[in-house]
């Protein structure tokens, strides 16, 4: 069994504010360091044996982190989790998309040039299947982002509810067992109630 830990990063500004990330490459708030602080605490009861990290520099932040605490390097960084590209809407707040593209903006994914679900878990797939080959009975954690992550999580256990978001460094972990993915644990950030 291959054990995969899907972590979602900590927080920046722009998540405070509400604003689509995407490919804009925002660095960690002083909250998003101290989550993934408090999340690296929590992992550090657990055998980890690999971490690898979005190219993005939330996530890579985040990595680091946890990796310096759990004394593993960061094995590599892999453009595959990097977000979902959000177009035309990156840097926006929900008032701001009405006021530009009208009330019904999530219906223009092609005119909003934004990434669409099907490419991106194809894409986030690819990624976590690649990892899970190279490190057979291994457990790694991986360090990315929401929308990509429910994407791919949607690809590799169809039957997993992913309609709720997922919240800054919580951890998701799944199980290849054989060819068939289960999840264990969704969406777990129990270590941010203090």
């Amino acid at each position: 069994m291959t054990r995969i830990g899907l972590i979602r990063h900590g927080s920046t500004r722009w998540n405070q504010e509400g604003r689509v990330q995407g490919h804009t490459d925002n660095p960690l708030d002083e909250e998003g360091f101290r989550q993934a602080g408090v999340l690296a605490e929590r992992l550090s009861g657990e055998a980890w044996d690999y971490i690898y990290s979005s190219d993005l520099l939330r996530a890579r932040q985040t990595a680091e982190t946890i990796a310096g605490r759990l004394g593993i390097p960061l094995a590599g960084l892999v453009p595959g989790i990097r977000e979902m590209n959000g177009g035309l809407i990156e840097g926006t707040t929900e008032s701001e998309r009405i006021e530009r593209f009208g009330s019904q903006w999530k219906t223009m994914e092609l005119k909003l040039e934004l990434e669409s679900q099907e490419l991106a878990r194809e894409r986030g797939v690819r990624a976590i299947e690649e990892l899970a080959a190279r490190h057979p009975g291994s457990n790694v954690l991986v360090v990315s982002h929401g929308a990509i992550l429910r994407s791919t999580l949607a690809g590799l256990v169809p039957s997993l509810d992913v309609s709720v978001l997922l919240k800054n460094t919580s951890i998701t972990c799944l199980v290849k067992d054989n060819d068939s993915w289960s999840c264990e644990l969704y969406n777990s950030a129990e270590h941010m109630d203090g």
